[in-house]
């Protein structure tokens, strides 16, 4: 009661002094090394597709990778991956569903009975679910997690700032120039909530002519390397649009992909 938001010149002790505080502790059987998560300002930028692609990426060099789908209202992730089964648990917890190349994944569409009906649910409650993903499921073993984010930055994302322990994000972004400027608060709330940025991909940046092999800029010239140079974020990555990979998402075959565009990406993180 009476809080100024002055911590200097206060002697109590609550959890405003302490941003850890806010930290869930996950399973007792879990261990997970690294945990990025993948923003983006705003939707249909193609976020749960790099999320995908860096999940693969990890996993083909080597790392064992999860992905944690906090995209509740909107779960692409395991029609991404072909995946039909659902989730399965026990007295000790929720098991995560393993791809054909041993991803682990938890999402929502994997413990509703029908994947097409619509999540109609508050904020609060929504927030809770992705606070159950990390402390009711069972993650194992696990190098790199990469967190699939909703867009904006409302609960979902504040709740996984303040209750995972993120090491960074990678923030997702098309050419438009109206995207380009929903990028920036992006950037600025990692900012607020002391999370890294680890680089910046623009998706949809460019179409090869099958032809000659020219860059068209479908979308336009798009702001990223801008944006970057503002905020000083080195690693950046520019997507081409590519029917082939978009027609392997449909079928749950990103994995058999041979799209490679985000391998140094990976590596410099």
């Amino acid at each position: 009661m009476g809080c100024t938001h002055d911590c200097s010149s206060c002697e109590l002790k609550c959890s405003a002094k302490d941003p850890e505080s806010f930290l869930e502790k996950p399973h007792e059987l879990t261990n997970v090394k690294k945990i990025i998560a993948v923003v983006s300002g705003k939707g249909g930028v193609g976020k749960s597709l790099v999320t995908s692609l860096l999940a693969v990426t990890a996993q083909r060099q080597g790392y064992k990778t999860a992905i944690l789908d906090a995209d509740i209202t909107g779960p692409s992730i395991p029609k991404v991956f072909g995946i039909k089964e659902k989730a399965m648990g026990d007295e000790n917890g929720i098991f995560p569903v393993r791809t054909a190349t041993g991803i682990e994944i938890i999402s929502l569409n994997l413990l509703v009975e029908n994947e097409s009906d619509p999540v109609v649910w508050r904020g609060p409650i929504i927030a809770g679910t992705v606070k159950q993903f990390w402390t009711d499921v069972i993650w194992n073993d696990v190098d790199y997690m990469f967190v699939d984010m909703p867009p904006g930055t409302g609960d979902v994302p504040l709740t996984v700032f303040q209750s995972l322990p993120v090491d960074g994000i990678v923030i997702v972004t098309s050419p438009q120039e109206l995207v380009s400027m929903i990028v920036e608060k992006a950037v600025k709330m990692a900012g607020l909530m002391n999370v890294p940025v680890l680089g910046i991909v623009e998706n949809m940046s460019y179409v090869k002519c099958p032809d000659c092999g020219k860059e068209i800029h479908v979308f336009g010239e798009g702001k990223l390397d801008e944006i970057a140079a503002n905020y000083d974020i080195k690693l950046t990555a520019k997507l081409p649009i590519e029917p082939k990979l978009a027609a392997a998402c449909d079928k749950g075959l990103i994995e058999l992909t041979n799209f490679d565009a985000l391998n140094t990406f990976f590596e410099k993180i």
